[in-house]
Order: structure tokens, then sequence, then C-alpha cells
């Protein structure tokens, strides 16, 4: 069965921002989300430890304020419930890899 980001509800967030995960914040109408998406989804099976979701800002407007995003694509990445780091420049799945993976 293929892994794939699973869109989160602010519930599935809630418990997985208390382990190592990330959130990929995004827009549907976004070009460069379309393709962040499409990295994004490679980095799902590279990094199988990681929980990774994803949610559509448009339908969370709370959760842009409560982590003052400031654009789309965002990635927000959590380690023991801890924000770690917020990425706004998807540059390159080995980037991307380098941020998630779980030594």
């Amino acid at each position: 069965m293929a892994l794939r980001m699973k869109e989160w509800t602010e519930e599935q967030f809630e418990w997985a921002k208390k382990r190592s995960s990330a959130l990929y914040v995004y827009t549907p109408m976004c070009g460069t989300c379309l393709v962040a998406s499409k990295m994004m989804e490679v980095v799902v099976h590279l990094v199988p430890k990681r929980n990774i979701g994803q949610m559509n800002v448009n339908y969370h407007s709370q959760l842009a304020l409560d982590y003052e995003i400031e654009s789309v694509p965002c990635l927000l990445i959590f380690d023991e419930g801890e924000l770690t780091k917020k990425v706004y420049a998807f540059q390159s799945v080995p980037f991307l890899y380098e941020l998630l993976k779980i030594n």
C-alpha cells in the first residue's frame, strides 16, 4: 500500500504535533503549493517514521494565526511537541528529506 500524505483534522494535528511530525500547510489554488505537494508526496515515502500530514489553511485560519504563517506553502516541523522549524522555501526533495529524516 502506498504511503500518502493525509489531510489532518485539527484533532489529528493536536495529537501528531506532540510527537515527531510535520504539517504541510497549503491552499489548493496556489501554484507553488502544487509543486511543493508533489515533492512532499515523494518525501513521505523516504521518512516513514515521521508523521506527516497536510491541512488546507482556507479551512483552518486559526492555525495560520497560532503559528504566524506568513505564506503558503509552509512546512511546520515538530519534535516531541516543540515546533523546531518553519519552512517556506521547498527547495528540493533532498533538502526536505534532510529536514524531516529521523535518526
